[in-house]
């Protein structure tokens, strides 16, 4: 290891030079509190920047204990420590010459708390943050100058500014650690209060924006509040107990007029996956981890999916047990859309009626009357979220504005008035009562799924030379190999750093457990409980920061959208 003065000497001695003389200052530098690791020195200044990493050992670092364990804890202090840097950092961050030239970023954190590779802390408490850095240039001249004051001044200055033990907020990291550990120990309840969600007292539901994460004003939005029927209390670990709206197991409608909060309650149900910071509105606002966000996606493609629980006797003989298109339509892809969550293990599936395939949804009695069932190859929703709940213990919350039928099979109805939530279940099964629907129900009983097993040739991230070539270009659209998978569809992803892990994840598996022998569900399992044990560095060597934690869902649903992706049956059971 260099002492830091050595890179200042580099520096100044390449000052001028051709921009490939930057690749002499890649390596390790002592600057007493902490080391600075030049992991990879961009070739070119309008090139992907140089990555970087900074490491304060534990004695420097001087956590807390308390804030180190359990894992939760220490997940939680990294997701706020990187919040810190992120706004250190942004002063700094200004153009210093050609191209990307004096740009320092780490990744930004969203209202979610999630592990991220911009900055972790291990169980002793050391720290470890990766940022990108352009690094100065005119032309492709080497600017050694600005580098120096850039990496050997403003950087440090930066990360000493936010984790060094003297600049530490303490009290509003403790809050953000606690706050993490009582709703992750929230969830944990649910289960075994046969709970699917809950929804806290007070929490701030509406969004900003389309385009803007963050709560709505507390003085323009209206505070949630339990309905008489549906209100309990649950007990965190930390602040004690907490009373809300306990959403139960089964079949659940969420009702009322057009613009009086359903979707932005089914929202806020299918973010609760998450744990989320302090201020967000949505705190301790939790669901289920198997919840999983099901829409109608026109368009996409599906690799011989079973969909014969919803679709069979195509009018041109279509083997829907294997159901294959490049152009899916929008029942087609929303029943592969449940099949695919079903497929590795979804518990709970959100749908709403203006993001759905009405077709898929409901068939009236009119309309059964007027069209032979021998005639309808779809068996709606309506007739089998009851099997999927009994036979499967997959449960169903669905936003309803138009389609009374569901009161049929409804467990739990709750009604959104100017964005209050009241109990309507006795009131939905006394209508259901009164006015019995003349429809007949339709589909027989519900058949296992086929499993699939990926063959490995037809997930190619290759491009050109590049044996895995990613490019994510929008938050939720990458590049993969020649490829361009879109991802829009997975509603509960929250950040971009996310989608990009998720197609590193894809190509790391393959030939791994991608290997044309194990299953979706055995692969993805082993992938995902391989990061749960050892981090998210396992995807890719290289320990890049701009990875962002994911789930088996979603992952499973951007390797379902591949539109290279053939399947075959297993052939044999798979060690594991």
């Amino acid at each position: 290891m260099k002492p830091a003065e050595r890179l200042r000497s580099l520096l100044t001695t390449i000052d001028r030079s051709s921009y490939g003389a930057y690749k002499q200052i890649a390596g390790s530098y002592d600057f007493g509190d902490f080391t600075l690791h030049i992991d990879y020195v961009q070739g070119d200044p309008f090139a992907s920047p140089s990555r970087l990493r900074a490491v304060f050992p534990a004695r420097v670092a001087q956590l807390p204990e308390e804030l180190l364990h359990p894992e939760i804890r220490r997940t939680a202090a990294s997701d706020f420590l990187n919040r810190q840097l992120w706004r250190q950092l942004g002063p700094i961050s200004r153009p210093r010459g050609s191209g990307k030239s004096g740009m320092v970023r780490i990744l930004r954190p969203g209202q979610q708390i999630l592990e991220r590779t911009s900055l972790q802390i291990d169980a002793q408490g050391q720290i470890v943050v990766r940022f990108t850095a352009g690094l100065p240039a005119s032309g492709r001249r080497v600017l050694g100058r600005q580098a120096i004051e850039m990496l050997l001044t403003a950087v440090p200055g930066a990360l000493r500014g936010t984790l060094a033990p003297a600049t530490r907020e303490l009290e509003r990291l403790r809050r953000h650690t606690l706050l993490a550990e009582d709703s992750a120990a929230l969830r944990r309840q649910l289960a075994e209060l046969g709970l699917v969600a809950f929804i806290p007292d007070g929490a701030i539901l509406p969004r900003r924006s389309g385009v803007d994460d963050r709560p709505l004003a507390a003085s323009e939005a209206v505070s949630f509040l339990a309905p008489e029927g549906l209100s309990l209390t649950l007990t965190a670990p930390n602040r004690g107990p907490v009373s809300g709206m306990g959403i139960p197991r089964g079949i659940t409608l969420i009702v009322g007029g057009g613009y009086h909060g359903k979707s932005t309650l089914l929202r806020a149900i299918e973010k609760g996956i998450y744990d989320h910071i302090e201020g967000d509105g949505r705190e301790l606002a939790i669901t289920v981890p198997g919840a999983v966000k099901i829409r109608a996606e026109d368009g996409r493609s599906v690799a011989s999916v079973d969909i014969s629980n919803f679709i069979t006797d195509l009018p041109r003989g279509e083997d829907t047990a294997h159901f294959t298109t490049a152009n899916a339509s929008g029942s087609t892809s929303q029943a592969a859309a449940i099949a695919e969550a079903l497929e590795v293990g979804a518990t709970c599936l959100l749908i709403d009626e203006d993001t759905s395939a009405t077709n898929f949804m409901i068939r009236d009695a009119r309309m059964q009357a007027l069209v032979d069932e021998a005639d309808e190859p779809i068996t709606p929703y309506i007739d089998r979220a009851r099997q999927l709940h009994q036979e499967l213990g997959v449960s169903t919350l669905l936003v309803v504005g138009g389609a009374g039928d569901y009161f049929d099979v409804a467990d739990t109805v709750i009604g959104m008035r100017r964005y209050l939530p009241t109990d309507l279940t006795a009131g939905a099964k006394d209508i259901a009562a009164r006015y019995r629907s003349k429809r007949a129900q339709e589909g027989g009983s519900w058949s296992p799924l086929e499993q699939r097993v990926p063959d490995p040739a037809s997930i190619d991230p290759q491009k050109g030379r590049k044996a895995a070539s990613i490019k994510v270009q929008t938050p939720t659209r990458v590049l993969f190999g020649t490829h361009e998978l879109e991802l829009s569809a997975l509603e509960q992803l929250v950040e971009e750093a996310q989608v990009r892990a998720i197609a590193q994840a894809m190509v790391h598996a393959t030939g791994r457990w991608l290997d044309g022998k194990r299953t979706v569900r055995e692969a993805l399992e082993r992938l995902t409980e391989k990061i749960r044990r050892e981090g998210l560095d396992v995807i890719d060597s290289r320990q890049v920061g701009d990875y962002a934690e994911f789930r088996i869902f979603e992952l499973a649903g951007a390797l379902g959208r591949l539109r290279t992706l053939r399947v075959h049956a297993p052939e044999r059971a798979v060690d594991p």
